[in-house]
């Protein structure tokens, strides 16, 4: 217990020193319009050279997987498109103006940093973490981000073989958590604690304070609702892993825990907590993302290098469409 506080408290010095630094760059945060109907062009050709910065107009950010040069680099896929970025991420995520990129530190094989960059791919932040990169998340606003991270093991289905820590970053006063376990947890309506408390895949509301995450203990996962600004979190329900909010701000797609140890993805209604299964019957182990209010997008695995992004109606209707092949780690650009 003492290495997990300390842990939590280096992480969140190392952040926190970094942070103020940020801020005093950091512009007001802009508000992100809503992302019109896209629909992919699987046969597009990519780019001859690497592009700097993010093309203009609808489309999908990704991490490439093909082999050659788009290979763990971010892509932009869009109508008649497949636009190589210069910029290399093992998870990335972007919004409001604001990118995240959780990549390989360049002159330190093996560790990891978390980097943030606008629209011109400039680097604007930075910071190490110890683990291996998960998941990434960014306000609508561009406001907020958050990251997830393996501390040891590389896989959410062996029980008790990893420990995941999540952070959150306030771009615009520099406030930072290095690790939400430092959080006051409230579970079933009573105050919480335990060693094995773990969060991972947080998702913001549109007011840059409230948020949604998944938090493991006793074998258990739970949804939870958390206060960034009060540093707390609550339970919600059980079995609600890596949620992410519609941008209507009235559901959360997520994926649904399986007997066989396996999940799929399902839809949340907030106001009901009434959960909607969605058409897609192969497993998937990957935080959902919205392309819009009608559309769930998510990554689906073919094997240890390479994968795709897919999507599928959010009402529980209709089929799974390829939506970019070759990619993972899909995030909608207006």
């Amino acid at each position: 217990m003492r290495a997990r506080v300390a842990v939590a408290i280096l992480a969140t010095a190392v952040l926190a020193a970094v942070a103020v630094g940020f801020a005093l760059l950091s512009g007001a945060a802009r508000p992100a319009a809503p992302a019109p109907p896209f629909t992919a062009s699987p046969t597009a050709p990519p780019a001859s050279s690497p592009v700097t910065g993010l093309p203009a107009g609808p489309g999908v950010l990704v991490r490439g997987t093909a082999e050659g040069p788009e290979h763990g680099r971010l892509v932009v896929a869009g109508q008649g498109r497949r636009d190589v970025l210069a910029l290399a991420c093992v998870r990335a995520y972007v919004a409001g103006g604001t990118g995240v990129c959780l990549r390989e530190e360049a002159d330190a094989p093996g560790s990891y940093e978390t980097v943030l960059f606008d629209a011109r791919l400039r680097e604007t932040w930075s910071s190490p973490f110890a683990g291996v990169p998960s998941r990434a998340r960014v306000s609508a606003s561009g406001r907020m981000v958050s990251w997830t991270v393996f501390v040891q093991g590389d896989s959410y289905s062996d029980a008790g073989a990893f420990s995941t820590r999540s952070g959150i970053l306030d771009t615009r006063t520099g406030d930072v958590a290095g690790t939400l376990e430092t959080f006051a947890v409230t579970r079933d309506g009573r105050p919480y604690e335990a060693a094995d408390v773990n969060f991972w895949g947080v998702t913001f509301a549109a007011d840059d304070n409230r948020f949604y995450a998944t938090m493991s203990t006793g074998g258990r996962t739970y949804l939870v609702e958390g206060d960034f600004a009060a540093r707390r979190v609550r339970t919600l329900r059980r079995n609600v892993e890596c949620p992410s909010l519609s941008p209507d701000g009235t559901r959360l797609a997520f994926k649904k825990p399986q007997p066989d140890g396996t999940w799929r993805p399902a839809v949340l209604d907030l106001a009901t907590m009434s959960e909607t299964p969605l058409a897609e019957t192969r497993p998937v182990d990957d935080q959902p993302a919205w392309l819009d209010d009608r559309t769930v997008m998510y990554g689906v695995t073919r094997d240890a290098r390479h994968s795709d992004v897919w999507a599928v109606p959010a009402d529980g209707g209709g089929r799974a469409r390829l939506l970019v092949p070759d990619a993972e780690s899909p995030a909608p650009l207006g």
